[in-house]
């Protein structure tokens, strides 16, 4: 795999990446702000939320390094983080992607056997056939296992289904074929609760061969739920309830290769969402935890970081991903404040305290980039461009002196498939 033609040309003529040494090893670490990519907002004066927030550490990367774009989610497919990430750590999501809830399933150890499917299952909250939430307010993980066993146990007598608490309102539900027909057909659409918000749910509900085993899940959630203790509860506390589930991101079991076989160098990844785990174990990755990182505006930021540099420190790892959902989670609330609050965190608290560690180490590469834009307009995912900044080892700077959607907007570094970045920040390095 090699860059496209017309970042490649680039990238010749301006000579902006040198040649490193084949022998020699480096650190190299991929910063993701999740949806961090957004448009010029009112509020700000007409300014991205990356041009306004103050990131003194992601614009020394751009002046030390250069900044480019790339388009992570090929148009044919649906923006997410599971088309986006998969496409950053260096696979075709038009080859490898299978959906995103066979991903999230491996982060929680779950085994899918051929003909096994397992799909998203999202506490909601609906209310007159619209969207209020698609996180029924952060629906906590104690609660949510509690309607899970209940939901299980009530309209599951069929032993095909499993559901699988996960995360606050992140949940999976598995279909074990048992040696039988699968129900699914490959017509079998879903369309993800966080991009109908405020919407009504009729034109959105499942389709195509199968839709109707999810959709009778779903029916029986409501009946169930309305009269929940627990949601009893959360509306007295002005909370709100889980009135149902939603069924979405449906697949089978991907063959991922290692990406340490695909790229010679070992990996980890630190994250709060299990997305990103399950990616990151089928590749062949550590995952590392960190104590309160939450996947949302509160997340542990400092520790995040301090993890970071702590695993930076084993001899045997070799690349690090660090991912912080925080950014995304902002857009989805359509929080400008918010959203310029949580990349200045990333900055101050993540890539700043990495990037001074990496300087005194060796050589090393840095790479800042989002998986795909998440507008505050739409409150949802988005096709198009992301803006990217890399420094480091072999890495000649180029003009840019801030990182921003509007600075790679001029960049000549650009690869129109998102897949080719990872080859292109490996290169030179040497193969274990």
């Amino acid at each position: 795999m090699i860059p496209t033609p017309e970042c490649l040309n680039s990238i010749q003529q301006k000579q902006r990446i040198s040649s490193l040494d084949d022998a020699n090893t480096m650190k190299t670490v991929l910063v993701i702000p999740d949806g961090v990519a957004d448009e010029p907002q009112q509020l700000l004066d007409g300014q991205t939320p990356l041009q306004a927030a103050h990131i003194p550490n992601m614009d020394l990367v751009a002046r030390r390094g250069i900044v480019g774009r790339t388009n992570n989610v090929p148009t044919s497919m649906p923006s997410g983080s599971d088309v986006g990430t998969m496409s950053l750590f260096g696979y075709s999501p038009l080859e490898f992607h299978t959906g995103r809830a066979p991903l999230e399933a491996s982060a929680q150890g779950i085994e899918l056997q051929p003909g096994d499917w397992a799909i998203r299952c999202n506490l909601v909250t609906i209310r007159d056939q619209i969207m209020t939430s698609f996180t029924a307010g952060q629906f906590p993980s104690s609660d949510a296992r509690a309607l899970l066993e209940l939901l299980q146990r009530e309209s599951c007598g069929d032993p095909h289904w499993k559901f699988h608490p996960g995360v606050s309102y992140r949940n999976l539900l598995v279909y074990r074929t048992r040696g039988e027909s699968t129900p699914f057909g490959d017509d079998l659409k879903t369309v993800p609760p966080h991009d109908i918000t405020d919407q009504r749910i009729e034109p959105y509900l499942p389709q195509g061969t199968g839709a109707e085993h999810l959709l009778k899940l779903m029916q029986r959630s409501e009946e169930l739920f309305a009269g929940s203790e627990i949601n009893h509860r959360r509306s007295r506390q002005d909370e709100l309830p889980a009135t149902g589930i939603w069924l979405w991101g449906q697949g089978q079991r991907p063959d991922l290769p290692l990406f340490q076989k695909r790229f010679g160098a070992r990996g980890a990844v630190i994250t709060a969402v299990d997305l990103l785990r399950g990616i990151g174990r089928l590749i062949g990755w550590q995952t590392i935890e960190v104590e309160g990182a939450t996947g949302y505006l509160d997340t542990n930021y400092a520790a995040k970081g301090q993890a970071a540099i702590q695993a930076l420190t084993d001899p045997d790892l070799d690349f690090l991903v660090v991912h912080v959902e925080a950014t995304d989670e902002a857009s989805h609330e359509g929080s400008v404040e918010e959203k310029v609050h949580a990349v200045e965190q990333i900055d101050q608290h993540i890539v700043g305290p990495i990037h001074r560690w990496l300087e005194g180490q060796g050589d090393y590469r840095l790479l800042i980039c989002p998986d795909h834009p998440t507008f505050l307009r739409t409150r949802t995912h988005s096709h198009g461009d992301c803006p990217f900044t890399v420094c480091g080892s072999g890495i000649s700077p180029d003009a840019a002196v801030t990182y921003s959607e509007i600075t790679a907007g001029n960049a000549e570094v650009r690869f129109a498939n998102g897949w080719d970045l990872m080859p292109w920040l490996m290169a030179a390095q040497s193969v274990h």
